[in-house]
């Protein structure tokens, strides 16, 4: 597993050194993960879901791929920047209000920050607003 993801707990990482992030709150979140789980068959790469406050989806993709794209309201790019943190939950044990949506892997250490592009904006231009 990537050096970056704490062996218990949760630890703040900047954006734009291990990863970029895209942060995606709420509903709209919410279905994007969704929609690129079911697109790669359940192996998406690295999303993190906080579960307080304005409920984020961070999808962490290749460092220096986020600035590339022009995301659509509502999506965020975390790039390296003074204060772009994310926090970052261990793979097992306590790490409340923290959690893995999908775990990184060998195979698929980041999320196709192309494909996301591809599906944020469709959802976006679909006006798909829940999770089926």
């Amino acid at each position: 597993m990537p050096n970056w993801i704490p062996a218990s707990g949760h630890a703040l990482r900047h954006a734009g050194i291990h990863f970029d992030a895209v942060r995606i709150s709420g509903a709209l979140g919410e279905q994007v993960a969704y929609e690129i789980m079911q697109f790669t068959d359940f192996q998406a790469g690295p999303i993190i879901r906080s579960r307080i406050g304005a409920r984020s989806m961070y999808f962490l993709v290749e460092p220096g791929t986020a600035r590339a794209y022009r995301w659509p309201a509502g999506a965020d790019a975390l790039v390296r920047r003074g204060s772009d943190f994310v926090g970052v939950p261990a793979l097992g044990g306590l790490t409340y209000p923290l959690d893995w949506r999908s775990e990184p892997t060998t195979e698929d250490p980041f999320v196709d920050t192309a494909l996301l592009f591809e599906l944020v904006t469709k959802v976006v231009s679909d006006g798909i607003s829940a999770v089926r």
